[in-house]
């Protein structure tokens, strides 16, 4: 996996990790890991499913990993990668992943992956579940020889095949650099074709949708005491805090401000403009 395609699925597993002001007393800190939980199936949704395009022969090789959270039982959270087809075996956690390949015609294959957890457990509460369930997950799948079809925007004569897949829980889009179709993200969180992170971006907040600068900012207004509760959540928001209060001033100006995909538009009559019109802009901290 190279670097690009590796950062945003950073971005993805950690998303939501823990918000603004980052303490565990704070509410929307006290129900975390909100999207891409695959639950045992005595709790609740325990499969996910991801259906794509592929555009190659019988024999192009299709690599799929599937990467998620685990909470271990002392609260910590660690990365797990597993590869795809094959069986997922964790401490508390139990489950397998399928992968399926249907020639609808020519060189035109329907992928299927399935995630599904099978713990035998029956959890009596969503934190006694969290420790069996696979957090913020999601799958990365590569070809060889071949094309991935893009699944927000296909090619007319692939458009009834691609409205024919059936994903649960994640969306698939192309991911690397614009116009390369080798790797594909099914991502919990929704996003577009050649999804990218801002370059002035010194780091994950854990909010792809908030504004670096302000989050920076924010973050650095912190009292004492709210640093210290920060500092003990875990090794994560130390780090966070850390490179936050190590931004220089010269950090925080390349984070104000950036403009993106400006467009210079041609002069137009009143008549030509339905509605009004604006370029498109992009701030520094967005992803």
């Amino acid at each position: 996996m190279n670097a690009k395609v590796d950062a945003i699925a950073k971005t993805v597993i950690y998303e939501g990790y823990l918000l603004y002001p980052y303490r565990t007393s704070n509410i929307k800190n006290q129900q975390r890991f909100t999207f891409g939980g695959v639950y045992p199936p005595a709790f609740d949704v325990s499969t996910m499913q991801t259906q794509c395009l592929l555009e190659a022969g019988k024999e192009a090789e299709v690599e799929v990993t599937v990467r998620f959270l685990h909470m271990l039982p002392d609260g910590a959270v660690v990365e797990r990668t597993v590869s795809a087809p094959g069986p997922i075996a964790f401490e508390g956690i139990d489950g397998r992943t399928e992968v399926e390949r249907e020639l609808l015609r020519d060189v035109v294959t329907r992928l299927t992956v399935r995630i599904l957890n099978t713990s035998p457990v029956a959890p009596a509460s969503r934190d006694e579940a969290l420790r069996h369930t696979m957090l913020s997950t999601h799958t990365i799948l590569t070809v060889k020889d071949g094309a991935f079809v893009s699944m927000a925007d296909p090619p007319e004569e692939l458009r009834a095949e691609a409205a024919s897949c059936k994903n649960n829980g994640t969306w698939p889009v192309l991911v690397g650099e614009p116009g390369e179709r080798d790797t594909l993200l099914s991502s919990p969180i929704i996003l577009e074709d050649y999804p990218r992170i801002a370059e002035e971006s010194p780091g994950d907040l854990f909010d792809g949708t908030e504004v670096d600068e302000l989050l920076s900012l924010s973050i650095l207004s912190l009292t004492d005491d709210e640093k210290a509760q920060m500092r003990a959540v875990d090794e994560r928001a130390r780090e966070l805090l850390a490179r936050t209060e190590a931004l220089t001033a010269d950090d925080l100006m390349k984070l104000h401000a950036s403009m993106r995909g400006m467009r210079t538009l041609r002069s137009l009559s009143s008549e030509d403009l339905p509605s009004p019109l604006v370029g498109e802009g992009q701030g520094g901290g967005h992803r």
